[in-house]
């Protein structure tokens, strides 16, 4: 089941990146199996295409790809900060002065 569920993993999209690991990899989307039987519009439109015009079109997605991962880093960076703004919105301020009495979980190193 694990090469299954890698399979949906990869061509899932990430809410930190908004593009799936694949894309993000080889720079188009993964054919998924049942494309293979109940073909999809782009499956059809590349059957279509003649070899030079496929490679042409392979070579313009690859050449694009460095902007998609860019595109990933920017939106990545904008979840990160999104995340820290809910947790710090939550986390509470305290500070301790010397004397005060305080909960200690454990023992120190000795």
């Amino acid at each position: 089941m694990l090469p299954y569920a890698l399979l949906a993993y990869r061509t899932s999209i990430r809410t930190s990146t908004g593009a799936t690991p694949y894309s993000l990899v080889y720079g188009m989307e993964a054919v998924l199996p049942i494309e293979v039987e109940i073909p999809s519009m782009r499956i059809l439109a590349e059957v279509e295409l003649k070899e030079a015009e496929w490679a042409k079109q392979r070579f313009e997605q690859l050449n694009l790809i460095d902007e998609k991962r860019l595109t990933a880093l920017c939106h990545g960076q904008c979840y990160q900060q999104r995340m820290a703004r809910a947790f710090n919105a939550r986390v509470r301020h305290r500070e301790f002065y010397p004397g005060d009495l305080v909960l200690r979980k454990g023992q120190l190193p000795a």
